[in-house]
């Protein structure tokens, strides 16, 4: 059953945090180069990627949570997150993102949001924290040198999103226009793009140090 979008959406706060923050999941993509979409593509210990996003998002202490879902799709039923179904079919990343934050901005009370792509669902916790915890408008983990997800919003620029101000037409260009600041993790989740299947295997070796 799909929920009721004009309910209030829960906020959490965490003693981790020094503000409450908002998680939402990228996870209306069509997945071909996986065979599906990869909201539904689980891990060896049988989660799908979005209980996993949901998870670690949960963990840091993030409320509301919400995730888009590929046009069409139907709400997995996971305890305590809200689901937004695309319009349509083939909206970019970009799109997606101004949906899903089109919806939260209606919750007041949280001061950024963590934008996780649901192909990302190795992240751990504390980068999440880390993110939140950086004083910027933007934020980016990093590890060793290279840029990952998710990235952490100010409400200020989640607010110039959604009425146009900035308009992309990426992420990334928001992301330079505001000043976005590096935030070095030790977590390789961050960089890891489970894309294909074989991408998510190639990765589990690599943790378990194969």
């Amino acid at each position: 059953m799909k929920k009721n979008f004009s309910a209030p959406l829960r906020l959490r706060a965490s003693a981790l945090n020094s503000e409450p923050f908002a998680g939402l999941i990228l996870a209306g993509g069509e997945g071909k180069r996986w065979g599906g979409p990869k909201a539904w593509a689980r891990l060896p210990d049988g989660k799908t990627f979005l209980e996993a996003c949901f998870g670690v998002l949960r963990d840091a202490g993030a409320g509301p949570i919400i995730a888009t879902l590929p046009f069409g799709g139907n709400d997995p039923g996971i305890d305590g997150l809200e689901t937004l179904t695309l319009p349509e079919a083939g909206m970019d990343m970009f799109g997606s993102l101004q949906t899903g934050l089109a919806r939260l901005i209606e919750t007041p009370g949280w001061q950024k949001v963590a934008v996780l792509p649901v192909d990302h669902p190795l992240v751990q916790a504390s980068s999440i924290s880390n993110l939140v915890n950086t004083d910027a408008l933007a934020a980016i983990p990093s590890y060793r040198g290279k840029h990952g997800h998710p990235v952490c919003l100010a409400r200020s620029v989640v607010e110039d999103i959604v009425s146009g101000e900035l308009a992309g037409p990426t992420l990334r260009e928001v992301l330079r226009s505001v000043g976005a600041v590096d935030v070095p993790v030790e977590d390789t989740g961050v960089v890891t793009n489970c894309n294909t299947p074989e991408a998510l295997r190639e990765a589990l070796r690599a943790k378990r140090g194969l």
